[in-house]
């Protein structure tokens, strides 16, 4: 479990695989100092578990299921990624309950200054759209943030200036590829209703 508010960026040192999986290697100091081998980590927005820590670095591998739902397939050497390790027993819940189980990929529309942020817009699955409202919780590249505004094609957030400087989304540009990860909430709802319908 997470809470949306990344602690570090890390910059992707190796990306190895044959087809059936990656083996991804991060520079990252401060998580690689902390974590050990079988902690969670959200690696923008996908939990992955650690399989090695070296020499300021951090390693996972992702498997078929976790590359198929997610943009870490897209991933090269040099690419910055977010990291958040996993929430401990009272540790302060900053953002929303975020899980890791990315539920797909958005891809950036529009990205515009507005004031001192940004305002971005992403078009979305009409299968992962429907369970977002605004004012609702969504986690993009593991970021906790807020629906600001949704149409029929997707959704926008607002971005403050720390969100823009702490994380890589200070980075996105049209076109982008982005994990999401819905409120998990939005989701349990759905099934209850679903489970109370009278056929």
């Amino acid at each position: 479990m997470f809470t949306g508010i990344v602690r570090e960026r890390g910059r992707v040192a190796a990306v190895g695989g044959d087809g059936n999986g990656i083996r991804l290697v991060i520079e990252a100091p401060a998580t690689a100092g902390d974590a050990a081998v079988g902690d969670s980590i959200s690696v923008s927005g996908v939990c992955l578990t650690v399989v090695a820590t070296e020499n300021g670095t951090v390693a996972f591998d992702a498997v078929p299921e976790t590359l198929r739902r997610s943009s870490l397939v897209r991933l090269e050497a040099g690419d910055e990624v977010n990291l958040e390790s996993a929430l401990r027993a009272g540790d302060p819940l900053g953002g929303h309950y975020v899980q890791g189980h990315v539920d797909g990929v958005a891809r950036v529309r529009t990205v515009e200054r507005e004031g001192e942020g940004t305002r971005a817009w992403f078009d979305a699955p009409p299968e992962l759209l429907r369970y977002l409202v605004e004012k609702g919780s969504v986690a993009i590249e593991g970021v906790s943030l807020t629906v600001t505004d949704l149409d029929d094609a997707g959704f926008a957030v607002a971005l403050v200036p720390h969100t823009l400087a702490v994380t890589t989304l200070g980075g996105l540009a049209p076109g982008d590829d982005v994990n999401i990860e819905v409120d998990v909430l939005a989701k349990y709802v759905e099934r209850l209703v679903q489970g109370l319908q009278i056929p």
